[in-house]
């Protein structure tokens, strides 16, 4: 077993040289990262270390499993978006030292998850063994489809783990102005509104008033949901548009065919990385 890993990766280095030394230069750095973790004590930050190396392998994995070739670009992504996710969102608080980091990692990923869609129904479409042919059309439409689907499933999971285990990954957003019928002192259901908010102050159950000093009102999670659907929103569009000129052209496009893997010939066994065939 660990003869035939030294294979696929001097197979992988020969085809792949870029995405393999990145590959070797980011598992340098989680293991380094996970030692000094252990010895610090945060054994939670370790398993997402050890979580961050499976997830390296899965472009391997996805490879020899289902006889696709990963172009070298889609591969350095993949593998620099789950480092820049993991390590650097997660153990380097990149999430909240810039505010920007997880839009985009958000827009990234409407990106990829359409650019994986769009592959998907590709391959079927250009398949002999089917008889049908979708147009460039509908294999847009689908693509975008199938990022938004995956973006709704993530804000699903991260709502979960909120209310499981109190990690507020939707993470919470300071207003000044907010409306609600909840608070229409008829108790109908007339929209009533608050503005100019300063403060929020909570009382505990023993009746103890405490100010949180925010500066306004804390909104619970719902305005990141929305801004991260919404640039994932944009994502799914520009590669759908971009897929879309793809088909239009049969594969002509340089720029799309870094991101669309392509079906290995069945005597074909993929190295474990991504082989960019068209230098170009």
């Amino acid at each position: 077993m660990r003869g035939r890993r030294r294979d696929h990766l001097r197979a992988w280095m020969a085809d792949s040289p870029r995405a393999a030394r990145l590959y070797q230069i980011l598992r340098g750095l989680v293991i380094l990262i996970a030692v000094a973790q252990f010895f610090n004590g945060n054994f939670e930050n370790v398993f997402l270390c050890v979580l961050t190396l499976i997830l390296f392998l899965l472009p391997s994995f996805i490879e020899r499993k289902i006889k696709v070739d990963l172009p070298d670009t889609l591969e350095i992504i993949i593998l620099l978006f789950i480092y820049s996710a993991e390590i650097l969102g997660e153990i380097q608080a990149f999430y909240v030292r810039f505010p920007y980091w997880d839009t985009m990692l958000h827009t990234l990923n409407g990106f990829l998850c359409a650019a994986i869609g769009f592959s998907l129904l590709d391959i079927l479409n250009r398949s002999e063994r089917l008889s049908f042919s979708l147009s460039p059309v509908y294999l847009a439409v689908m693509a975008f489809c199938f990022s938004m689907t995956i973006g709704v499933l993530w804000e699903f999971f991260e709502c979960l783990m909120d209310q499981l285990f109190l990690l507020d990954m939707q993470k919470d957003t300071v207003v000044h102005a907010i409306s609600s019928v909840m608070l229409d002192p008829a108790g109908g259901n007339t929209p009533t509104g608050v503005r100019d908010i300063v403060d929020t102050v909570v009382v505990t159950a023993s009746g103890e008033p405490i100010s949180l000093g925010l500066g306004g009102y804390l909104d619970i999670g719902l305005l990141d949901t929305m801004k991260d659907l919404f640039v994932n929103f944009i994502g799914a569009v520009v590669f759908s548009v971009i897929g879309y000129f793809y088909v239009k052209s049969r594969g002509q496009g340089r720029f799309a065919r870094r991101f669309i893997p392509q079906v290995l010939p069945a005597e074909e066994t993929p190295p474990a990385g991504g082989d960019e065939k068209d230098p170009r």
